[in-house]
Order: structure tokens, then sequence, then C-alpha cells
């Protein structure tokens, strides 16, 4: 939970700003916000951007990590007493979390959805969309999964296609590999999900038996998400289970070392496996134990039920990577151009289009007498 612990030294201080992110929930959901960092950066070095949270630890972290202006308030009036001071013209959000909605209360901002990772996880089609002004997505895939399964929304109008801002954050690493020379298979699943609907996680249905069939023959990094186990002690087992028969455990390097010193991929569905994709290293999904919508992507790689022979699938895959062609096809339609800056400029520029809204809506408004904030 918040500790609500608020910055006394700045209420009721106006803001100098003109762009909030609005992150209200705790440490354990920073992953959310770390991958936009790079992208805020940049915007915050055209357009300046002040964070806001409702946890003070959470805010010190972002602090020590970024050059950004956090502020943390634990209290809804004070973030209505400074937003009435201020003028903030623009929100962006990097998740559902429904704290947001005492910052979307506020009539005189735009509010645009960024989101976390784009996947085809049933979850990323949601009708809280409806929520924000804008939702900034990565390619067409988000645009047609929203299209085709929201109702009553305009998605075309309401989208913005900006790729992945978070791949420009990082410069290409050099692979380390295996010492002994074994060929590396990289187990990154999801976790277990608050809802029964999307849990898409395949430690307890996968994991042990797949560390066990790749044991030795492959050097195994397993990548554990950051929820493993908060909803169910059972998950959490397993992935006690698979950390102790993995040759390496990578919960403190960045994502991109492990794409790095991997050879193959094997994942649930989830953002991890689109983030893979421009890598052009072979890609295998884990089938969920419930149903999941239908996708290009999973129409595309393997997908390993439960029972599968996955030693001699991956060594298939290495050898002859038959999906290869296929997923180079899918890069474009679910991330974007890929090319470094490209995702960061649009982003930077989407913003500023924006904030060019916001004034020229605004200004109407207040035309008849709308005062805000």
């Amino acid at each position: 939970m918040p500790d609500k612990l608020t910055d006394e030294d700045r209420v009721g201080q106006a803001l100098s700003q003109q762009v909030l992110v609005y992150f209200p929930t705790p440490q354990d959901s920073l992953y959310q916000i770390r991958p936009w960092y790079h992208a805020l950066q940049a915007l915050d070095a055209a357009h300046p951007v002040v964070c806001v949270f409702k946890d003070s630890r959470t805010a010190a972290v972002v602090r020590e990590e970024t050059e950004l202006d956090c502020l943390t308030l634990a209290r809804y009036g004070q973030l209505d007493e400074i937003l009435g001071l201020s003028d903030i013209k623009l929100a962006l959000y990097v998740n559902h979390d429904p704290a947001n909605f005492e910052c979307l209360r506020f009539a005189s901002l735009v509010h645009v959805y960024l989101g976390h990772g784009d996947s085809d996880k049933g979850v990323s089609v949601s009708n809280q969309v409806k929520a924000y002004d804008f939702c900034f997505l990565a390619g067409h895939a988000a645009l047609d999964r929203t299209s085709s399964a929201v109702m009553l929304y305009d998605a075309e109008a309401r989208s913005v296609l900006v790729g992945q801002p978070q791949f420009d954050g990082s410069a290409p690493l050099t692979s380390a590999p295996s010492p002994d020379g074994r060929p590396t298979v990289l187990y990154a699943p999801t976790w277990e999900a608050s809802q029964p609907s999307v849990s898409y996680g395949s430690l307890e249905t996968h994991g042990v038996a797949l560390l066990r069939a790749l044991s030795g023959t492959y050097r195994v990094i397993y990548r554990p998400h950051p929820l493993n186990g908060v909803i169910r002690p059972s998950y959490a087992a397993a992935d006690a289970a698979v950390r102790a028969l993995a040759d390496r455990v990578d919960t403190d390097v960045p994502l991109e070392r492990s794409f790095a010193d991997a050879d193959v991929l094997v994942t649930d569905v989830s953002a991890v496996s689109l983030n893979w994709l421009p890598s052009g290293k072979p890609l295998l999904v884990t089938r969920p134990a419930v149903g999941f919508p239908p996708s290009r992507l999973m129409e595309t790689v393997p997908l390993l039920d439960p029972d599968a022979k996955v030693a001699t699938i991956v060594a298939e895959q290495l050898s002859a990577d038959p999906t290869r062609k296929a997923r180079a096809d899918l890069v474009e339609y679910y991330l974007g151009d890929p090319a470094p800056g490209v995702a960061t400029a649009r982003f930077v520029q989407a913003c500023a289009d924006a904030l060019a809204v916001r004034d020229e809506q605004w200004a109407v408004k207040q035309a008849n007498g709308a005062t805000g904030p």
C-alpha cells in the first residue's frame, strides 16, 4: 500500500511544468514506469514533466534513478489544490490503477494512457481506455485489438501510434555466451495475474518440467516476473523451484541484458514475447491453461504444451528456426518502426500535439464559462 507521506514543503506551491505523470501505485509496480524513463526525460527536455506519486518510497526511487521532478501528494485534496494553482495541461498514465481516477477527474487536462508494454494478453483490451482522451499505442496490432473488442469506442480517433520508445533507453549490448559453449535458453514467464481469465503464467504448468528437460544441455537463464506469487502461494513455490534449477536468475539486470545473453526465448502470452521480436532469434510461447485471444503472433510461433518435448523443440528452433521470416514480418505490425530514436521522437511529438489540442479545446470551454482545473 502507498505510504501517503506528502512532500509537505511543496503543498500549496504551483508547479512550473505543463506535463504530469500520475503514478499512484507502490514500489512493486516500479517495473511499469521504469521502461518509460528515457522517453519521459526526452519529453522533459522539450516540455517539462513532473511525476506525481502517492508513495514517497516510490518517488524516492524514481528521483534517484532519473532527473525528473518527483512529488508525493498523499491526499486527493492536495492534488486538487496544486492543480488549481498550476498550469498542468497533459496527464500521462502507465497503468489502469483505480487511483488514476483521482487525477482523471480534472477536466482542464488532456489525459493520455501509455501502458507499460503491449501484449496479446486479454487484459490489453480494456473498457478502461474510455477514461482517457487518447491512448498512445505501439503498432497496428494494438489498434486492431482495441477496434475489434471494445464497444462504443472510436479506437481510430482516440489512438496515436508511437511505436515503442522504451526500446531507445539502452545501447545495444554484446552477448555474454555460456563459458562452456552451451546454447542459452531464456525462460521469462509472466505472473499468475490477479484475474483468473488472464492467468497466462506458466510456472505451475510448465516451469519445473521445462527446466529439468533443458538442464545440462542448455544454460538456462530464468527471469522471474516481479509480482510472482503475490496472489497464490503455490505460484511462489513454483517460482522458488525454478530458481533452484536455473543456471542464472536475472532479477537485477535490465531485460536487454537477459535478451542479449540468450539464443532462444521461452515465455508466456506477455509483452516479453513482443519485445523479443526485433532480436530475430527463435521464440517459443507456452500454451496457457486458460483461453487466450487469437493473434498473429500466437498463430505464428510454436506453442508449448505442458507435456511438450521441450529439448527436442528447442534444438529444432536453434538449428532451423522455421518461423524466422514470419516473425520478422510481425515486427512493424506490433512495434512500429524499431529504428533507434524513431519512437521517442514520435512520442515527444504526440505529446506536443496533445498539448496543442488541449489549448485549443480548453479555450473554447473557458469561453463558455469553464474555470477548471
